[in-house]
């Protein structure tokens, strides 16, 4: 992902996360911590930005930002490969494990989080803008 990306980039996240989108700001920073801490990528199909991800390392953890894939594409393996991608990140980063957490009310995305092996671990109480808990998930990574 590149700062040209942002426009479509936005236009996802406040279609995908409209009650708790991040402001362009945001997302202008996780970039700027590009390639030190964070590793952001695009999903394309013929050449229109569908999909976008974004991880956050730093010494053996490693944390997945944001996952996002335009509704219309879902369903797809977008979001997987975009995961799948991340992991391997993370491994080249030196990360033994990895977090992320996921909005209690999203089956569809945990069932995604659960398929690549993470387990749930805690929850965090009104986590979300709207109050909605996150459930907080990891998967350790082997060597």
């Amino acid at each position: 992902m590149t700062m040209a990306d942002l426009p479509a980039v936005m236009a996802i996240e406040r279609a995908t996360f409209p009650l708790d989108a991040w402001s362009e700001g945001m997302m202008r920073g996780e970039l700027a911590d590009m390639p030190r801490s964070r590793h952001y990528v695009v999903a394309l199909v013929e050449d229109e930005i569908v999909g976008y991800a974004g991880l956050a390392a730093a010494a053996d953890q490693a944390d997945v930002q944001t996952i996002a894939v335009l509704d219309k594409h879902q369903g797809r393996g977008i979001g997987g490969a975009l995961l799948t991608e991340l992991l391997a990140e993370a491994r080249r980063r030196g990360a033994r494990e990895i977090f992320l957490e996921v909005r209690a009310d999203n089956p569809r995305a945990q069932a995604v989080y659960r398929r690549f092996e993470f387990e749930e671990i805690g929850t965090r109480r009104r986590y979300y803008d709207d109050g909605t808990d996150a459930i907080m998930m990891r998967r350790k990574l082997d060597g």
